[in-house]
């Protein structure tokens, strides 16, 4: 029972309700063109979580691997460094993860996709996710590591995730699609944000340069002023570009949600107090992929 314990804390599961937002607004995009694939929308939320937890699990052990989990950590305790799973089972565990993803993500494109080279694409997008998840911490020379960990959320968890599956359900592709792509984006990139925010003293002790450690803690509250606000600016562009109903500005809902987590981002004045921010913001990031689907359909 305390092994699986362990690993529903490493799996992380309060950033799961982050993974699968780009998943019901590209799900919602397409629905409101009366496109909706039920049997898409479940394999694409199920492939993304195993993203998600992939991730987690190979920061928990990336970290530990390369030092960067030490005693000074302020997050959630990792299972690898508090000795609650062991390396080599950690390693086991990815390969697991590794084949679920591959074989959600292969049923995924076996029903969505349409024909021979859209099926290679997309198995070749989704291999790149799952490099991207790993190498994020795993190997000698992480890309987390040197601060492109914002620009790959933002790509695979904002703009691949949300495209990818509106394309899956409707085989096509609108560039104005991008713009609630790039909210999902946004937000998702601004939870990364807050947690390096946080993590800022033992990063930097560490030398793991994320961007906040570049710039600066200061600057990284700004950052995050641009985040919050262009994930408003890119969904507000959307709506007007195909303004229908008043329902469609139901994800303005969301505003007073992002500027307590801007308010909260700002004025703390002690790491721990972000742990909460994290979960708040990635709620809120669903409660915007939600309120932005029901205005399309309403």
């Amino acid at each position: 029972m305390k092994m699986w314990t362990s690993w529903l804390h490493a799996a992380r599961p309060k950033t799961l309700s982050l993974a699968i937002a780009s998943t019901i607004l590209g799900s919602f995009l397409a629905g409101a063109e009366h496109r909706f694939n039920p049997t898409v929308f479940f394999l694409a939320s199920l492939t993304t979580v195993f993203l998600q937890i992939l991730s987690n699990c190979s920061n928990d052990y990336g970290d530990y691997a390369n030092g960067k989990d030490t005693a000074k950590r302020i997050g959630p305790r990792r299972m690898v460094q508090a000795g609650e799973i062991s390396p080599r089972q950690m390693r086991i565990g990815l390969i697991v993860l590794v084949v679920m993803t591959l074989c959600s993500g292969i049923a995924l494109i076996h029903v969505g996709a349409k024909g021979v080279s859209d099926e290679i694409f997309w198995f070749v997008i989704g291999i790149a996710a799952i490099a991207a998840a790993m190498k994020y911490t795993i190997g000698k020379n992480p890309y987390g590591y040197r601060g492109w960990g914002d620009l790959s959320v933002f790509t695979f968890f904002g703009l691949t995730g949300t495209i990818g599956t509106y394309y899956l359900h409707t085989h096509h592709f609108l560039p104005e699609i991008l713009l609630p792509a790039a909210s999902i984006g946004f937000l998702s990139t601004g939870v990364l944000n807050v947690n390096n925010i946080r993590d800022y003293e033992t990063d930097k002790a560490t030398l793991k340069r994320t961007i906040v450690v570049m710039m600066g803690r200061e600057k990284a509250k700004w950052y995050h002023a641009f985040l919050l606000l262009g994930a408003v600016s890119t969904g507000v562009t959307y709506t007007m570009l195909n303004f229908k109903t008043g329902f469609q500005l139901l994800f303005l809902l969301a505003i007073p949600l992002f500027i307590k987590n801007m308010q909260a981002v700002v004025q703390h004045t002690q790491p721990p107090e972000l742990n909460i921010e994290l979960r708040d913001l990635s709620l809120a990031t669903l409660f915007f992929s939600l309120c932005f689907g029901l205005g399309l359909i309403l």
